[in-house]
């Protein structure tokens, strides 16, 4: 494959997103200096508005993963993925009206701070460690994948870029703290549509305009986006992405910790769910930047795909092929796009690191040394993004060694959100659940969320389900590059078929699912909790909007809590 490189100008562009991220961080460490203490450092003193923590929710969701994987993904798969508008205001609703009113009446730092309230510290320990172990694995690769597209289709140096973005999110996270990581995802949040608007306009006219992209998707079936079949081991269908899509972005929405500290940050309760609310609208505006630029991709290589055809080595170097394609003699651009595709990297790396020293300080430091000073703990906190920083980055080394495993480190984020949503729909929504249900529960959804996506990735889907839409290679100079056929499974177990075969999407529905139910049941078995010793806050009666015409109904659906006590505190 020809590598196009970078020009001076690129760099410049690139480089001028690293230096204004690193001012941010260097500003709110100048301008904070007095208030250092580790609530302002590590949920900005809870003063923060709606507008820059809404920017920056929506920034973070979309990781360099997104911003490539996305238009590849329609580019293979059809424009299917536009379904996610209707899984998107499910997520948000749930997310704002049923768990950020617990997280924020709650008065809590760590959303796991929840669980030792609601069950025990053991459940809360247990959930911490899952959670600060899968979020150092998907960030290490959320920092090594986009960097190896890139590498291979740009010639962008691999570990410079590994390595710069590494140094620059723990630089800002542990100056500046979350307003640093806040203020900086919005501004990055600015360049990726910036980034996706000139590909979108560039792209557009070397297609002859949108109409013509609309046809060619079109003739390329590419528009079949509502497609009805129920069948779980489908990809991509109208039930898939719109359930199973909800649960997989409701982990991440409703209970993760980079979400919530940044909703606990704000003001009020009213600005914490304007924030959720007006981070939909950035998400819909992505998520239609993205879909388009899919198409636009495949409306300029219908008649020589560079995947098939052996130009580039793997769908995640079709969007920096394209555009390094369409801005070849436009100096600068291309840089745009990279800019635009690590902001994507830095918002994600930021706020998990921010979010790993938040857990890190509040679950452990504090319960072993609960006496600690202001000074002190604020020190610590600086102490600890630093320490995840560096592991953040060393795990993006451990990632370029992992060859196939670094599909299966991406799912691990479905994978441990399902069972962890579980639990704490489990916590707010079940009062006679036990501590033991809680355990147990989550253990139950871990094992069913692991077994089923491990299984996959060693017996992968039959093609039939999985298969991309048709792409063409008429047109295509002949290329020295020899594909080799698939490797054929000697023998594949009958469950390979059928439950290895499940839609990822369905995923997080699993280990949500599967934690519910198991810990009712050993709720039950185990003696289940009497309400009148949980507090009121830390349940959400939604019984109340299925029984409103019954007092008596309400009250047996609220398994002894005291609702009706006035003890709720309210923001």
């Amino acid at each position: 494959m020809e590598v196009k490189n970078f020009a001076v100008w690129d760099y410049v562009v690139f480089a001028a997103l690293f230096v204004i991220s690193s001012g941010i961080g260097v500003f709110f460490a100048i301008k904070e200096r007095k208030k250092a203490t580790s609530r302002e450092f590590l949920v900005g003193g809870r003063q923060m508005s709606f507008g820059p923590v809404a920017l920056s929710l929506t920034a973070s969701f979309m990781s360099a993963v997104t911003v490539l994987g996305t238009p590849s993904e329609v580019y293979r798969f059809g424009a299917s993925f536009l379904l996610f508008f209707i899984s998107y205001p499910f997520v948000i609703i749930l997310a704002a009206e049923l768990f950020l009113p617990v997280f924020y009446r709650s008065g809590i730092t760590s959303t796991y701070e929840y669980l030792q309230l609601r069950f025990n510290k053991p459940v809360r320990y247990a959930a911490t460690v899952i959670y600060i172990v899968q979020t150092i694995l998907y960030t290490g690769v959320v920092v090594y994948a986009p960097a190896l597209a890139l590498n291979q289709v740009t010639g962008f140096d691999l570990w410079g870029s590994v390595f710069a973005t590494g140094i620059v999110c723990t630089f800002y996270c542990t100056l500046g703290g979350l307003k640093a990581v806040v203020w900086t995802d919005a501004f990055q949040m600015v360049v990726m549509i910036v980034g996706f608007l000139t590909v979108l306009i560039q792209g557009s006219a070397h297609a002859g305009g949108l109409h013509n992209v609309i046809e060619h998707s079109t003739n390329g079936s590419r528009l079949n986006i509502f497609d009805f079949d129920v069948d779980p081991l489908r990809r991509h269908t109208f039930w898939t992405i719109s359930v199973g899509g909800t649960f997989t972005w409701l982990g991440i929405y409703g209970v993760n910790q980079s979400t919530i500290q940044r909703c606990i940050s704000c003001k009020t309760e009213k600005h914490a769910k304007l924030a959720l609310y007006f981070n939909l609208l950035g998400l819909w505006i992505i998520l239609v930047c993205a879909v388009f630029s899919g198409l636009i991709m495949y409306s300029h290589f219908k008649d020589c795909d560079p995947w098939t055809s052996g130009i580039i080595s793997a769908p995640d170097q079709l969007m920096p092929y394209f555009v390094m394609e369409i801005f070849f003699t436009m100096p600068g651009l291309p840089g745009l796009f990279v800019a635009c595709a690590f902001s994507g990297t830095l918002s994600t790396v930021a706020a998990s690191i921010n979010a790993l020293a938040t857990v890190t300080f509040e679950d452990f430091v504090k319960s072993c040394f609960p006496r600690l000073s202001d000074k002190l703990s604020t020190w610590i906190s600086k102490g600890l993004c630093l320490l995840f920083g560096v592991m953040c980055t060393s795990m993006a080394v451990a990632a370029s060694l992992m060859g196939g495993v670094v599909q299966a480190a991406l799912s691990i984020h479905g994978m441990c959100g399902g069972p962890m949503l579980g639990l704490f729909s489990l916590g707010i929504l079940f009062p006679f659940v036990n501590w033991k249900g809680a355990l147990g529960g989550l253990l139950t959804g871990i094992i069913l969320s692991f077994w089923v996506a491990i299984g996959a990735l060693i017996y992968p889907a039959p093609d039939s389900k999985t298969w991309p839409l048709p792409l063409s290679t008429d047109q295509c100079v002949p290329s020295n590059v020899t594909l080799s056929p698939p490797t054929e499974l000697s023998s594949r177990p009958a469950i390979a078929d059928t439950w290895y075969s499940l839609s990822y999407l369905y995923y997080s529905a699993v280990g949500c699912l599967g934690c519910i139910a198991a810990g009712i049941i050993i709720s039950f078995i185990t003696g289940y909790q009497t309400g009148k010793d949980i507090q009121p806050l830390l349940i959400r009666p939604v019984c109340n909007l299925f029984c409103f015409w019954s007092k008596k109904y309400k009250r047996l659906c609220w398994c002894g809590v005291q609702h009706d006590s006035g003890t709720e505190q309210v923001s």
